[in-house]
């Protein structure tokens, strides 16, 4: 089971690329992201979350070497 956010984003961070991952703020805790889509260039992964209708409910995760990075 999944404790807390941080948790969910390091689960939802590819190991390669780009996710655009959405937040459901009525979900229960451990629930909360879920993902959209994979990419394979950040741009690509920008654009898409710049389509969408309120920004702020969407965000773009990735690692580079051992970090982790929410944009």
């Amino acid at each position: 089971m999944i404790n807390n956010f941080e948790e969910e984003k390091t689960r939802l961070t590819p190991k390669t690329g780009f996710a655009l991952v959405g937040i459901d703020c009525f979900a229960d805790t451990g629930e909360q992201l879920y993902l959209i889509e994979h990419f394979e260039k950040y741009q690509e992964a920008l654009n898409a979350k710049k389509d969408r209708d309120n920004q702020d409910e969407y965000f773009v995760l990735y690692r580079a070497g051992n970090e982790f990075f929410c944009r």
